[in-house]
């Protein structure tokens, strides 16, 4: 069930209802069924899968806090968050990374005159299975580390799991957030309802006229490299980076959106990240709630920055390396992720030089920023080279092809219909984005502006999504990983 779609409308309207109808010592399990039953839509078998992690991080938590109050070694308490890790990384390991490394070893096996035998699983990737199991392992680590007490009421536990707006793609929340939300009682709040329609009508703007309409033209030329030349390679390239970033955040500004109404507050998962002016900044603006994760739960535990300069750079890099490969199995997320890790230590290492440079050249403070923020903005278009193409063979033509050693450069292949009506989202998408920066957010400034004028901004953006935007409903790319 794909929030750009009529179904999950009619589902939505007649979940909300009912949740405000009822009391509410029984909302929590219309929201809890309500929410299985959205993630059963898409496989209903693998409403295993969230129950499994659920009962073993519920129980584990539990079991955990007891051993804690009794006093046991901390050797109990390893050995209980050591379950936890491995049914849950296990479950991940199976459904989304056996084939990769099933693949990898016979490719290993094979070139140094081996036989492997071990057979690949026939199984579909279980949708949003990262997000669930990462924000599960998260409430156990911190129940772990006795910063945060266990939820007793397994009910309410099981929705923090798979509360459905976030369920699929994030946020992926802290349970020291959400959990608190889910035992308070929430009243119907129209001015909560109609700032929730609007962030959800400007994500599905994002969405359906702007990340759907490039995706044709994206499509069109990654999936058929060898009838374009590097022109198109490049205008694909620059087109994917506003593809990925309106589809995923557009997402996240319908899940919040529909939580908002709901009555819950999701965090903010990105702010932004084109405008970074820094690597590390471009990852403190993309997906937040997974940056955030990586940080608290491997940077960290790792080192951080703790202990040397070398040791800093080898976390960093080790981190990023391990958030490519939850984004997917393959040999270019690897690539995408590492390149990260470089850049993040690059960024870290010339910070000061790239200052005294700007200074002596005497380069005003607005061009400095420019210059750095474009440069910023094509390092992670590079990245999304790897992070788009089906595989690193691709991935090569692409970089090769832009970087001249490849075919020779021509007029690119132009889709009148796609610059037409996604150039015109764009810079709309360009216009909100230069207001939120320079003024402060457009919901937060339409939150206090009269309710006509509130109205009337989700009747304008629902007005562009129905003669603008792609009809048929386009998974959301996230949902892959």
């Amino acid at each position: 069930m794909l929030f750009n779609s009529a179904g999950y409308l009619l589902f939505f309207l007649a979940v909300a209802a009912l949740h405000f109808a009822l009391p509410h010592r029984y909302r929590w399990l219309l929201l809890l069924l309500a929410s299985y039953w959205f993630y059963m839509s898409w496989n209903v078998a693998y409403i295993a899968l969230i129950l499994v992690s659920t009962f073993v991080d519920y129980f584990v938590a539990r079991a955990l806090a007891g051993s804690r109050e009794r006093g046991h070694e901390p050797r109990r308490r390893r050995l209980l968050l050591l379950t936890s890790l491995c049914a849950n990384l296990g479950l991940l390991f199976v459904f989304k990374y056996w084939g990769f490394f099933n693949d990898s070893m016979r490719a290993l096996a094979e070139a140094l005159s081996l036989h492997w035998e071990l057979p690949d699983l026939d199984v579909l990737l279980p949708v949003g299975i990262s997000f669930y199991t990462f924000q599960t392992l998260g409430y156990t680590i911190e129940v772990y580390r006795g910063t945060l007490q266990p939820e007793r009421h397994l009910g309410r536990f099981a929705l923090y799991v798979a509360l459905f707006p976030q369920l699929v793609a994030g946020p992926i929340e802290r349970a020291s957030r959400l959990l608190p939300q889910i035992r308070a009682e929430h009243a119907l709040d129209w001015n909560r309802v109609v700032s929730g329609a609007q962030l959800f009508a400007w994500g599905l703007f994002k969405k359906v006229v702007i990340a759907d309409r490039v995706s044709l033209y994206v499509d069109a030329v990654y999936g058929n490299l060898d009838f374009h030349d590097p022109s198109s390679y490049l205008l694909a390239t620059y087109l994917f980076a506003f593809q990925i970033y309106c589809d995923f955040s557009g997402y996240t500004d319908m899940a919040i959106g529909s939580a908002r109404i709901l009555g819950f507050d999701l965090m903010e998962n990105f702010r932004r990240p084109y405008f970074s002016t820094s690597m590390t900044e471009f990852w403190r603006r993309w997906h937040i709630s997974l940056s955030t994760w990586l940080r608290d739960y491997l940077y960290i535990p790792l080192g951080g920055n703790r202990h040397g300069v070398a040791a800093t750079y080898r976390n960093l890099l080790v981190t990023m390396l391990l958030g490519g490969l939850w984004h997917g199995a393959s040999w270019n997320f690897v690539i995408w992720g590492a390149f990260h890790g470089v850049l993040l230590g690059l960024s870290r290492a010339t910070l000061p030089l790239r200052d005294r440079v700007y200074l002596r050249a005497g380069v005003p403070g607005w061009l400095r920023d420019g210059l750095r923020m474009a440069i910023t903005f094509h390092l992670a278009c590079l990245g999304w080279v790897f992070f788009r193409a089906e595989t690193l063979a691709d991935s090569l033509q692409i970089v090769g092809g832009i970087a001249g050693l490849g075919a020779a450069w021509s007029k690119p292949f132009v889709d009148p219909d796609v610059f037409a009506n996604a150039g015109l989202g764009i810079l709309v998408l360009l216009c909100v984005h230069v207001f939120q920066e320079r003024i402060g957010g457009v919901r937060e400034s339409l939150t206090r502006a009269p309710l006509l004028l509130r109205f009337a901004a989700v009747y304008a953006l629902l007005v562009a999504i129905s003669l603008f935007g792609v009809e048929a409903g386009a998974q959301f790319i996230y949902f892959q990983f």
